[in-house]
Parts: C-alpha cells; structure tokens; sequence
C-alpha cells in the first residue's frame, strides 16, 4: 500500500492554523491594544503564506503589502493617536449593539458551519467538489490573469458594488466625524488683541509658549521647561499629555545636575583645604 504524499499546502496548513488561532485568540484577550495589533499581524502574515502555498501569488501579495503593510499600519497610528494609556468607556453609547453583535455572530458562525458541512460532504460524495488551482487557472494561464478575468468578467457587478460601498462608507465617516465651526475664525490681528489682553488682564506672557526640554537633560515631550529657579513651567506640556499623566518629573530631571553641582563644590572645599 502507498502511503499517500503530503504536499506543501497541507504542511503549511497543519503548521500554520495552531498559530493563527493562538494568534487570534490573543487579538481578542489582550488588554494592551498593541498587543492585539501585533497578534493580527501575525494572522495576517500566516494567512499570507497559506495564499503561497497555494499558488496564489496575487492573494499573497494583497495579503502583505494591502492588510498588513498598511490597514495594520493604520490600526497602529490610531492606537498611538488614541493614547495606549487611555481607558476605555464601558458606557454604551449606540443602543442594542450588543444584541446586534451577538447575532451577527451567530450568523457567522451559521455561515461556517454551513460552508464547511458542505465541504465534507461534497467531499465524501464526490460530487460537484471544488476543482484545483491547476483547473481554475487554466483559462487565464496564470493566478493573476485568471483573478482579473474573473473580477471583470463574471464578478465585475459584485465588484464594482463593493467599490461603491467602500467610498459610500469613507464619504459617510467623513461627514459624520465632520464637526461645523461654532464660530468665526479669527485672523491674526484678531489673535494679537487678544494676546495683549490677556497679558494685561491676567499677565501672560506675549512671546510663543516654552518648548519641552528647555533648560533640562531631556528635550522628549512629556519633559516639562524648567524656568531660571529649576521650577517646571506648566505652559511647556499639552493639555493632553498633562491629562494622561505622562509628564516627567523635573526633580529627576535636575538631580544629575545638583549632584554634579555637589560634587565640584565639595571638591573645590577639599582643595581649598589643602591649600590652607
């Protein structure tokens, strides 16, 4: 009896998928939403090579350059927007939601199930199965031509839909996150009033505010200026790193140079003693 050959794909397969649901798992526990990113990437590149060892170089290079060089890419800019440190809102804004996303899972679920049922069992008949890579390319001579023969021939409808949905989605985010001007912009001889006000009101000061690091060791954002007398000045952080509590501590800050300050005057006070 011959044992029967194991391909590539198979292999693949069998090496891949226990990753790919660790992976996936890990997506959806995780607390750090970094952490979930780099644990889609990591699907994200396993199903990249399942599309290789199937002869499917277009599938695979959509996968890389398309989901995981730049939707993944996006994920993560907004999660450095957003502010990892940031806690999430429990409070349920969009009413029924919850009850929406349970049947939409369930659907899912009943989708998979119905399509793998029907996968095995026309697989044990052997009836209407589904044709090979080998099969499906032969009208185009290559995966690529055969893609695009059948997305604009066959599919071209379904296609072209999907297309319109997407820019409808983008056009809708846009007007929706789209918030109207409460009132006039104000120009620049407009602003200086106000600056001059404000400094004869309140005594602000007229010049640009300080930048971070000023007078300090470090010159990273969340280390505040330290004014003449090593105090912080507390107009040189945002409002929005002040809010998340990211601001370094300008004692730490300043403590290598106090100490630095101490040790040349107790050794200016050690040589003045000698010299005595």
């Amino acid at each position: 009896m011959v044992a029967p050959l194991v391909t590539g794909s198979q292999v693949a397969f069998w090496l891949l998928a226990p990753i790919m649901v660790l992976a996936a798992l890990a997506m959806v526990l995780a607390r750090k939403p970094v952490h979930s990113a780099l644990s889609l990437a990591v699907v994200m590149v396993c199903l990249a090579v399942q599309y290789a060892s199937l002869q499917a170089p277009f599938l695979f290079v959509v996968q890389i350059i398309v989901y995981t060089g730049a939707i993944l890419m996006l994920f993560l800019f907004v999660v450095m927007l957003v502010g990892v440190d940031t806690t999430d809102s429990i409070v349920e804004t969009l009413k029924g939601h919850r009850v929406a996303s349970v049947v939409a899972a369930l659907g899912i679920a009943a989708m998979l199930i119905v399509a793998v049922g029907h996968a095995v069992t026309v697989a044990s008949i052997g009836q209407d199965a589904a044709v090979g890579l080998d099969k499906a390319n032969a009208a185009g001579g290559d995966n690529v031509h055969s893609v695009a023969e059948l997305i604009f021939t066959q599919y071209v409808i379904p296609f072209e839909a999907t297309s319109a949905l997407l820019i409808t989605a983008a056009i809708g985010t846009m007007v929706l996150a789209h918030g109207e001007r409460l009132r006039r912009k104000k120009g620049q001889k407009e602003r200086l009033a106000d600056r001059m006000e404000a400094y004869l009101t309140r005594g602000e000061q007229l010049a640009s505010k300080p930048s971070p690091g000023v007078f300090a060791r470090s010159n990273a954002i969340g280390a505040p200026a330290l004014l003449p007398d090593g105090t912080p000045a507390p107009d040189s952080i945002s409002q929005a790193i002040r809010s998340r509590g990211g601001i370094i501590d300008a004692g730490e800050l300043k403590a290598p140079t106090q100490s630095t300050f101490a040790s040349i005057a107790s050794a200016r006070h050690e040589v003045e003693g000698e010299l005595e």
